[in-house]
Formats: C-alpha cells, structure tokens, sequence
C-alpha cells in the first residue's frame, strides 16, 4: 500500500521529535562534565565525521548547491540558538526548555512579515498574542524572579525560527543530506573558532550520550528537511508539540523533575497559539 506525501512528512516529523528529544537527554547527560561550548564541539566532531561516511556512501554529487551563503547564515543562527539551548538544558527542567522553545511559530510569523513582506491577519495576530500570554505565565514577571536561563532559551527559540526558515527556503533547492551535510561542516568549523581555548572530551562512560549528541542532532535535522520538502509546515509542525508531554514524562521518570503547573499550563497556551496561527495561516494561504 501506497503511502501518501503528507503521511511521510507527518512519519518524518515524529522521527524529528524523538531525535530532538534524545539529543536533549545527552546534552543533559553530558552537562555534568562539559560546558556548553565543549558540548557542542564534541557534537560537531561526532555529527561532521558521521556525514562524511554518509557522503562517501550516497555520492559527493548530491551537495552540489547554488545557495552557499544561506547555507552559512543559516547555521551560524542555528549554532547560536544550539548553544542557547544546551545552556538552558543544564539549568532548568526539560518541560520548561521545551516549553518556551514553543515560541518558535510565533518567532518565525514576526519574521515572515519583517524578512518576507507577508502579511497577518487579525485572527493569526490574535493567536500570536495568546501565545506570548502562554510565556508570560511560565515566567510570570514581577511575581517571580525571571530566570536568565529561561530567556536565553528564549532567544533560542528565535535562533531557531530563523534557521527553520531559511532550511524551508533550502529545501526547495537542495537535497535533505545536502542541508544535514552543510550543516555539520560548517558548525564543525564555527565549534573549532568557537571553543579553541577549551577543547575537551568527556570520559568513557558517557560515550554513548556523546555518540548520541551529534548522531541524534543529524536525524533531527534530517528528519525536519525531508518533513518540509514533503509537505506544508503547516501541515507538520503541529506534531512537534508531541515534544512536550514526552519530555515531561522523561525528566519526571530519569531525573525526577515535576513540572510546575505553571509550565504546563503556560506550555499549553502557547501550543494552542501555535495550533491556531498554523491553522489561520492555512486557511488564507
């Protein structure tokens, strides 16, 4: 039996959410030795070294591109928002970092009327609103103290949104494993600059978590360039809310962290914003 374009992209995307998913768990893991930046050069060697073997099987051929530079901005914004996050993961609960990395529909609209001219309707306004409420009671300003962490993860999610749009972009042009390939390089490259003063590698008994940080990484992004060539983000971007209530579960079961109700109540305003402003999008376009 035959299965649909939308079906594969919907399969694609939940490959997405638990590589996601995974790739978090090992940061948190890897947090316990690791900087930030150290995490993400041991990402980077692991992730770039696991596409060259890729390419050695699959053919030089396929990187063949006509959007560097978009290639490179787009990964410079993606390893920005990468460090914000794996900062974020080592300090504060999985269901808050997931939580507020949410935002990235309302990110990527704002951007779409700043970068693309489009324009929003009163109902997307509206959702995009709700969506900011949703943040605003999982930080509650003025009642709690805000968590510096919580707004670098913040601006994570804005990192984020940018580089998704401009991988929607590329997915146009380029093949899937060019996008993954391009991405590892130049990370791999921005990693070296990034943490020369510091270069380290965690000890043998966290090995699988550093396999798993770069593998995990790369079927994230691959999983995410081969939903979008397949189909609408609007079609499968609601899927990755799935992330929430899995994480959740994980971070309560491996590190008994029970989410605050404000999270979770907060976390499901913003994706019911994010449901709505994808639907609203869907029914004028």
């Amino acid at each position: 039996m035959l299965i649909s374009g939308q079906t594969r992209a919907v399969l694609w995307m939940c490959g997405g959410v638990l590589s996601f998913s995974l790739m978090a768990i090992s940061g948190r893991e890897l947090s316990s030795e690791l900087s930030t930046s150290q995490i993400l050069f041991v990402r980077s060697v692991v992730g770039f070294s696991v596409m060259v073997l890729v390419m050695s099987r699959v053919g030089w051929g396929k990187l063949s591109t006509t959007h560097f530079r978009t290639h490179v901005i787009r990964n410079m914004a993606h390893f920005l928002g990468q460090y914000a996050w794996f900062y974020g993961i080592a300090l504060i609960s999985l269901a808050e970092v997931f939580a507020l990395e949410f935002t990235m529909p309302f990110w990527t609209a704002i951007l779409a009327v700043v970068m693309l001219g489009e324009r929003i309707n009163p109902k997307r306004m509206l959702a995009i609103g709700l969506g900011f409420v949703g943040v605003l009671i999982m930080l509650r300003p003025g009642l709690e103290i805000i968590s510096p962490a919580a707004m670098v993860v913040l601006g994570a999610a804005f990192l984020y949104a940018f580089a998704h749009t401009l991988t929607k972009q590329l997915s146009g042009f380029d093949a899937p494993v060019a996008i993954v390939f391009y991405m590892a390089g130049i990370q791999f490259v921005i990693a070296i600059i990034f943490s020369f003063q510091e270069y380290s590698w965690p000890s043998l008994s966290l090995l699988p978590w550093t396999i798993g940080v770069g593998v995990f990484a790369l079927t994230a992004n691959y999983s995410l360039a081969r939903a979008f060539k397949l189909s609408d983000v609007s079609v499968v971007m609601p899927f990755d809310y799935l992330r929430l209530p899995f994480i959740t579960f994980i971070g309560l079961i491996f590190y008994e962290e029970r989410p605050e109700v404000w999270v979770l109540l907060g976390g499901s305003i913003v994706i019911l914003g994010s449901w709505l402003n994808l639907k609203f999008h869907k029914e004028t376009s």
